[in-house]
């Protein structure tokens, strides 16, 4: 593989990732104003400025996983199988911001990170057989969905 390809391979990498930000900040974005502050929160729950940063964050270490995974080659299965994983948790990703924020359904939200957070489980686990760096880089993801799970409970029950 070239270097240019290299490069192109990395920016669409961390470009697809930050994409799936902006697609469900679109869901968020309006909620943010209107309907997210009425709600109670649990008392762990962060200051709205943390997720920002944050979630970039995640999104770049994702977008370097993936390109971990791409440099390895398409044509090797395990590459593919954990392609798939990764496409079906960040979908899953941009899904629950339109349960929680778009649909403001704290219930449906919670029901849909636990298969959220299933997928990215699988998705580490796939990783793994292929590059343990590419795995490692998402376990900060893996910890910050596990505590969103917790905080997206606690609002469903704090809210219900």
């Amino acid at each position: 593989m070239s270097q240019k390809e290299n490069v192109f391979r990395f920016l669409a990498s961390i470009i697809i990732c930050l994409l799936a930000g902006v697609v469900g900040s679109i869901f968020t974005s309006s909620s943010l104003e209107s309907w997210y502050p009425l709600l109670e929160k649990p008392a762990l729950n962060p200051p709205s400025r943390v997720f920002f940063p944050v979630w970039t964050a995640l999104y770049i270490l994702m977008g370097i996983s993936l390109f971990l995974m791409w440099k390895k080659g398409l044509q090797e299965k395990e590459v593919r199988v954990g392609f798939f994983l990764f496409g079906l948790q960040l979908g899953l990703n941009i899904f629950w911001s339109f349960l929680f924020f778009g649909l403001q359904s704290p219930y449906l939200a919670f029901l849909e990170i636990l298969l959220l957070w299933l997928a990215i489980l699988l998705t580490v686990i796939q990783f793994w057989k292929v590059s343990k760096t590419a795995s490692y880089l998402l376990i900060p993801y893996l910890l910050w969905v596990s505590f969103a799970v917790l905080l997206n409970y606690q609002i469903w029950v704090l809210n219900t």
